[in-house]
């Protein structure tokens, strides 16, 4: 099938060869993906521009060698890190206490929480690193944890939906992350793009005046998706499985040839990742010494032998053939 790519994906093309840095050679990919035509002739060509644009976020994510504590470093665990972002009472620490096991402390004041909080979040065989921050506002954001929030794999933003300001408060928010490029608004269809994924969250729904505040914002702002929740558990196993699917990535479960698959511990890979990043991912004499693989799961029947450039899915079970 042929892939007719358009105009502007080869001008993205064109800006990714003469992109210097890994932020230039970034956005040229995502303009990249956001321009290739989505059908099964241009499979391959996402799939390694996914892998291209993987690695780069892994490159600029590096931490430099610091040279004193820096209390808004947050080491990454699990399948991702996702940061709450909001202002101030709008319940994110009540938020990370409902979704992990956490127990941050809660206080009606403002600014009761001065540096990142973490919490893993247990989603099926694997958990997801969720922290809580300083509050933010357009006129009032920590340097360090802006820094935290540009290195995250996606946010969620969080407003109080019982609250008059809460459209305020989501737009305030989105406007900050534009300005300090973390996000991309788009002038001219107010689309929003994000290097990061990110959600949209309306916490205390379960106050009367919150379903009113919510119909207005859907009626001012129809192409925001916004999920409730109550930290009592309403909209919380949704917004987990949400959670987890933006990260964009896969768990696939090794396979001992002669041996039942491992299934309790997946190892976590990008959309997009093929048999060989898997076994680079294991330890890089795999990769070099890898002859072909088979893979139980998205393969046409069980253990299908299938190519280093197979591309994977979520929860596929691979045994790799050296």
């Amino acid at each position: 099938m042929p892939a007719n790519l358009t105009p502007q994906y080869y001008e993205a093309e064109e800006a990714y060869k003469k992109a210097q840095t890994v932020e230039e050679k970034q956005a040229a990919l995502q303009e990249m993906l956001s321009a290739i035509p989505k059908h099964k002739g241009t499979e391959k060509l996402q799939a390694d521009i996914k892998s291209r644009l993987a690695k780069l976020r892994q490159e600029s994510k590096k931490k430099k060698p610091s040279k004193g504590y820096d209390p808004f470093n947050v080491e990454k665990q699990g399948a991702g890190q996702v940061i709450l972002v909001g202002y101030p009472n709008t319940g994110k620490s009540a938020l990370l206490g409902a979704l992990s096991r956490a127990k941050p402390k809660v206080a009606d004041n403002p600014y009761t929480t001065s540096i990142p909080q973490a919490g893993m979040m247990p989603y099926e065989d694997t958990q997801v690193q969720i922290v809580d921050g300083p509050p933010v506002m357009p006129d009032n954001v920590p340097p360090g944890f802006l820094g935290t929030i540009k290195a995250a794999d996606a946010l969620i933003i969080l407003i109080d939906a019982a609250s008059g300001d809460c459209l305020e408060q989501l737009e305030g928010v989105l406007s900050l992350l534009w300005e300090k490029k973390v996000i991309d608004i788009s002038a001219e269809e107010d689309e929003v793009v994000a290097p990061q994924p990110f959600l949209i969250v309306a916490g205390k729904i379960d106050i009367p005046e919150a379903a009113e505040n919510l119909d207005l914002i859907r009626e001012l702002k129809p192409e925001w998706e916004i999920h409730g929740v109550t930290v009592k558990g309403d909209g919380l196993p949704e917004l987990k499985e949400k959670i987890f699917r933006m990260l964009g990535v896969i768990r696939v479960y090794g396979k001992a040839p002669g041996r039942t698959a491992d299934m309790e511990r997946p190892f976590i890979l990008k959309k997009g990742s093929t048999v060989l990043d898997l076994a680079e991912e294991i330890h890089k004499d795999f990769a070099s010494n890898l002859k072909s693989a088979h893979v139980w799961g998205s393969s046409l029947f069980d253990g299908q032998a299938v190519a280093r450039d197979y591309l994977l899915h979520d929860q596929d079970v691979v045994e790799l053939q050296m």
